[in-house]
This record gives C-alpha cells, sequence and structure tokens, in this order.
C-alpha cells in the first residue's frame, strides 16, 4: 500500500472512530456538564437576586466554588472537567468528518463546531486547573478577566476598533442563538420522535426559553464590550457576573434578573434533555 492509500485507511479509521460509541458517549456526558454548570450559574442568580450584600459570584467560577464546597466536591469537579473535554473532543470530530444530518459536511458548520471545539475545551482546562490546585484559573472573577482582556488589547494598535468589533460579533451571537431558539432550529438535532408528546412540549419550553435567556446575556456582554471600545473604558466591559447583575439594575428591579436566572436553568435542563436525545 502506498503513502496515499495509507493515508486514506488512517482518515477512515480516524472517521469512524469520530462517528463511534466512544465519541457519542463523551459528547452526551458533555451536555450534562454544560447543563449543570447553566443550571448553577441560574440557581446563583437568583440569589443574587434577592440577595443584600451582593451574593455569590454568578459565573462559572462561582459555579465551580459551590461544586467544591459540597461533599466528594473535587471527584465532581474531576468528572465534570473530563466531561467538557468529551464535548470538546466530539465538536472536533465534527470540524474534521462533519455534522450529522444531510448538510453536516458543510464549511460554516464546520468551521462552527470547530469554534465550539476551543471553547469546551479552554472551559475543560479552566475546569481541570481549578481542581488540580490552580483556584485562580478556574474560579477567577470573570469581570475581572474581562477587565483585563479588554485593557490589553485597547493598548494594541487600532484596538479599539478590535474590541468593538468583538463586542458586535459576541452581541449578534447572542441574537443569534436567541432567534435559533425561538424559531426551534434545535429540531433538527433531536430524536424527536422517541418523545412522548408531553415530554416533547417540555423540552420545547425549555430550549425556547432557555436558548433566548442565554442568548439576551451574550447579547448584553456583546453590549458592553462595544460601550467599553466606544469610551475607551476597559472597565465598561463585563463578565456574566457583571451582566447578570445589570439586570437587576434595570427599572423592573429583581425580578428581569429572576427571569434571565430562571431561563439558564431552563437552559441548563435543555443541556441535560439534549443529552438524552441529541443526533450525535
Amino acid at each position: 500500500m502506498g503513502f496515499d492509500g495509507v493515508v486514506r485507511d488512517g482518515t477512515r479509521q480516524a472517521r469512524r472512530v469520530a462517528k463511534g460509541r466512544a465519541v457519542g458517549v463523551a459528547a452526551r456526558a458533555g451536555f450534562v456538564a454544560r447543563g449543570a454548570l447553566y443550571a448553577l450559574v441560574g440557581v446563583l442568580a437568583l440569589r443574587v437576586a434577592f440577595a443584600a450584600d451582593g451574593g455569590q459570584q454568578a459565573d462559572r467560577g462561582g459555579a465551580l466554588t459551590e461544586i467544591a464546597d459540597k461533599p466528594f466536591g473535587n471527584a465532581l469537579l474531576w468528572l465534570l472537567a473530563l466531561a467538557l473535554a468529551g464535548m470538546a473532543l466530539w465538536r472536533l470530530s465534527e470540524a474534521l468528518f462533519g455534522q450529522a444530518g444531510p448538510d453536516g459536511r458543510r464549511a460554516g458548520k464546520r468551521l462552527a463546531s470547530a469554534g465550539r471545539a476551543v471553547f469546551y475545551g479552554v472551559v475543560g482546562y479552566s475546569v481541570l486547573a481549578y481542581v488540580t490546585g490552580d483556584k485562580g484559573s478556574g474560579s477567577g472573577s470573570s469581570d475581572r478577566q474581562s477587565d483585563d482582556v479588554t485593557a490589553t488589547a485597547l493598548g494594541w494598535p487600532s484596538g479599539q476598533w478590535i474590541v468593538g468589533a468583538v463586542g458586535a460579533g459576541v452581541a449578534a451571537a447572542g441574537v443569534w442563538i436567541a432567534v435559533r431558539a425561538v424559531r426551534r432550529t434545535y429540531h433538527k438535532h433531536l430524536r424527536l420522535n422517541e418523545m412522548s408528546t408531553p415530554v416533547r412540549r417540555t423540552v420545547d419550553t425549555l430550549g425556547v426559553v432557555g436558548g433566548t435567556g442565554r442568548g439576551a446575556v451574550f447579547a448584553a456582554a456583546g453590549a458592553f464590550v462595544v460601550v467599553a471600545a466606544a469610551r475607551h473604558e476597559p472597565g465598561e466591559a463585563k463578565g456574566m457576573d457583571d451582566v447578570l447583575r445589570s439586570f437587576r439594575d434595570t427599572p423592573a428591579g429583581p425580578w428581569l434578573l429572576v427571569a434571565v436566572a430562571l431561563a439558564l436553568v431552563a437552559f441548563g435542563l435543555f443541556s441535560w434533555a439534549c443529552a438524552r436525545w441529541r443526533r450525535v
């Protein structure tokens, strides 16, 4: 067998592994982990809504601290890190060999999967760093990290334009996430025929409410980054904790934050439904 034949054979074997049971299990574990993080952030945001002392940090760092403080917390964090690594591996396999479905090999979808693979890889690494002793890596304030990154970027040549473009992109992604949720585009990824009518209605409610709330948080975060660029003020950029608190500071008071927090919990539950019925 020549070199080309070896490459073709290796590619076929890699594709079989990517579409195999092990990667499917890793993907479902990743959805469970994603659901746990979003549900916990939602619960922490509910505490923030009515806490006189400001409440605990309502972001990934706060969620990790919450888990670590529980019995067997470190073991749970190890499982979380491995599950997120599994999600990253599955998304990487989609980037290399295409998503499930008739149009799954389109360049745009594969590029999106590559971006998600990087994102979940970074999140999984932060959890792993936290559980192995680097508490500042996984649980550092998202607000402080956002300030630091924005300040650095604003110092670059054309930094204001770069930061503004990134903020606009994040805001647009938030709107896109919310619109897709309302249009129920997630249907094409779910095995709806395996659900009873009550279960399907429940999953639909969780998907629409959760996706819309998640999109609103992304859109608000992006808008704050645009403001930071326009004013050349890094402090105007906000991490998830400050973004959620900004909902509390609107004329609607804590109730808007309560609605967003419940939507994040709903997205967490929807992620668990994806772990059961998603096509992978």
